[in-house]
C-alpha cells in the first residue's frame, strides 16, 4: 500500500496537468528505507511527448546524488498519460528500474467517466506489474 499525504497528490495532479498534453514526470524522495513519500521532485520530460516520458541523464544523475547526500531514496516514481488510462505500458515497464519504489501514473484523460484525472499505483519488479491500494492522509 502506498501512503501519501493529500498535498504530494496535488501537487503531482497539478504537474501532471501543467504539461498537458505532454506527458510529465517525476520523483518523491523520502528518508532511505522508511518508505515515506516526503519531497516532490517534478522533472523535466526529456522526451517531450504525449505518449513516452523520458528523464534526463543529467538531471537524473543530479537527482541521484543529491539523494545520496541527503540519505534519501526515490520512494515513488510517477508520470502522466494524456490519453490512455493511469496504468503501465510495455515501454513503463521495461523501464521500471526501482523495484523498492512505488510507480504512480495519472492520467489525464477521463476514461472512465469518472472525472479528469485517475490516480493510481504499482509495485513493478522484473516485468511484473501487482496494482496496490492507495492511502491518502492529511500528514505522516
Amino acid at each position: 500500500m502506498l501512503t501519501i499525504t493529500q498535498a504530494l497528490v496535488d501537487q503531482i495532479v497539478a504537474h501532471a496537468r501543467k504539461d498537458h498534453p505532454d506527458e510529465a514526470c517525476g520523483v518523491v524522495a523520502g528518508p532511505a528505507g522508511s518508505d515515506r513519500p516526503e519531497r516532490f521532485i517534478p522533472m523535466l520530460n526529456a522526451a517531450m511527448s504525449p505518449t513516452f516520458y523520458e528523464f534526463d541523464s543529467g538531471d537524473l544523475l543530479r537527482l541521484y546524488r543529491e539523494m545520496d547526500d541527503r540519505d534519501e531514496e526515490p520512494v515513488i516514481v510517477y508520470h502522466s498519460h494524456t490519453a490512455t488510462e493511469a496504468y503501465p505500458s510495455r515501454t513503463d515497464i521495461s523501464y521500471a528500474n526501482e523495484p523498492g519504489a512505488h510507480y504512480v501514473l495519472v492520467s489525464t484523460a477521463d476514461t472512465d467517466g469518472l472525472g479528469d484525472f485517475q490516480f493510481r499505483s504499482f509495485r513493478i519488479v522484473e516485468g511484473e506489474v501487482t496494482e496496490e491500494e492507495v492511502r491518502v492522509v492529511e500528514a505522516y
